[in-house]
């Protein structure tokens, strides 16, 4: 099960975490992954990992 946009295709990012004495250790920054259903052409029902983000846009243009 990966941890990735379904639409976009945007995944994990690595960066730091800085402490206030600017140490740095690795993480990660997850993409905030929804899940919807979709209703295909031929009339059956998926469910997709769509960003928040694909889901603000979407939105947006389907106004």
């Amino acid at each position: 099960m990966s941890r990735r946009c379904a639409i976009t295709g945007k995944g994990p990012m690595v960066g730091n975490n800085v402490s206030h004495a600017n140490n740095k250790t690795k993480r990660r920054f997850m993409p905030n992954l929804r899940t919807i259903h979709v209703t295909l052409e031929d009339g059956t029902t998926r469910k997709i990992k769509v960003a928040a983000s694909t889901l603000r846009t979407m939105k947006k243009q389907s106004n």
